[in-house]
């Protein structure tokens, strides 16, 4: 008899996610920054000094706001033009890239205001699970599941 195959062969690496999920990743990890999806927001309503983006964004700090520039410029997402000499030395603009994520950014909005509540950011926030990983355990949960507590985990 044949020994078992560790792995099938039409499975694909294990170790890598399919292309959609890839790309779906990366766009979260670009959006899940804070702040991203806020500055593309702002933009959109025409070019603007840091002064002006504060106005259009308040509560974001000179620093994150800053930070977060100078990335989505490094992206490709906004594009910096210095004018020295001017009152308003350096201006910011979405990039061809910014604009494309206007289109998923109104859907993305749309579906917040529909399932989202607006309720405190500590109340929309799913369970926070624990280090391991176990969930509710160690806040007085089940440990694994399907054991309740106090009950005996051997049969």
């Amino acid at each position: 008899m044949a020994p078992p195959r560790t792995q099938a062969v039409h499975q694909p690496d294990p170790e890598r996610l399919p292309e959609p999920l890839e790309a779906l990743t990366r766009a979260f990890a670009v959006l899940g920054t804070h702040g991203t999806g806020l500055v593309v927001t702002a933009l959109a309503k025409g070019p603007a000094d840091l002064h002006l983006i504060h106005e259009r964004i308040p509560g974001l700090s000179d620093g994150l706001l800053t930070r977060r520039l100078r990335e989505m410029t490094a992206l490709g997402l906004v594009a910096r033009t210095d004018h020295p000499g001017t009152p308003t030395p350096t201006v910011y603009t979405l990039a061809a890239r910014g604009k494309a994520l206007l289109i998923p950014l109104a859907a993305l909005t749309v579906w917040a205001q529909d399932h989202l509540s607006a309720k405190s950011p500590e109340e929309a926030r799913p369970p926070q699970r624990d280090r391991a990983g176990a969930g509710a355990a160690g806040r007085g949960g089940p440990s694994r599941p399907g054991t309740a507590k106090g009950d005996s985990a051997s049969s």
